[in-house]
């Protein structure tokens, strides 16, 4: 069953469309540059309209020790998404600060990367105890969240870590994932009417593709 994380919600309306449509996870930018960044004063009015068993992420760009032990101590988030350049010995440490388990990006570039030197990344963080890696399409001005696909043919099948998919994802594309090595999906601008705010229309389109996507014989 293919699972799916909807990301970068500001506001408490899209998190409660998003709950009623039965997303396995939510994700909150704490990436000020962001159109869909949250300050720790929302993300705390936020959480509080998720439910048990709604996975909380919180997805931070190249964060501080100081301001991640902030964040942990302020937000009942579960799981950190590290998306910046942080390495695996990074990722490790800042975890372990206050004891989360993590997934870590990667910005895959056609250009440079192929499916061997994924796999040696994705083994990298592997070891460092990472739980998920997300692969997301490179941009050179980004972080992410520019709704770009990358090339899923250098999607590995052999990853150490299962495989969350992100980049350029929308209702109307997100079927050809059926037969990807993934275990799920993660979609910000394509379920937008503009950047930072979402479109509930677009987000249930997007539930009602995954779901027909797995009723498929």
């Amino acid at each position: 069953m293919i699972q799916v994380k909807f990301c970068g919600l500001t506001a408490r309306q899209d998190i409660k469309k998003a709950v009623s449509l039965g997303v396995d996870a939510i994700g909150l930018v704490f990436y000020p540059p962001s159109p869909r960044a949250v300050s720790i004063e929302q993300a705390v009015e936020l959480v509080n309209n998720i439910p048990a068993f709604v996975t909380v992420v919180a997805l931070v760009v190249n964060m501080s020790a100081d301001e991640l032990q902030n964040l942990a101590q302020q937000v009942a988030f579960d799981v950190i998404q590290f998306h910046g350049d942080e390495s695996a010995k990074d990722c490790q440490e800042l975890a372990k600060l206050v004891n989360k388990r993590w997934i870590k990006a990667l910005r895959i570039n056609a250009q440079k990367d192929s499916v061997d030197s994924i796999l040696q990344q994705i083994t990298e963080f592997a070891q460092a105890g990472a739980s998920s890696i997300l692969l997301d399409a490179y941009h050179k001005n980004a972080y992410g969240g520019m709704g770009e696909r990358f090339d899923w043919s250098l999607i590995p099948n052999n990853s150490p870590l299962p495989i969350i998919l992100a980049g350029g994802l929308t209702p109307e594309n997100v079927g050809q994932t059926l037969d990807l090595p993934i275990i799920a999906v993660d979609v910000s601008g394509g379920i937008e009417a503009s950047k930072g705010i979402k479109d509930a229309e677009k987000m249930q389109a997007f539930i009602q593709a995954v779901s027909s996507q797995q009723d498929s014989p």
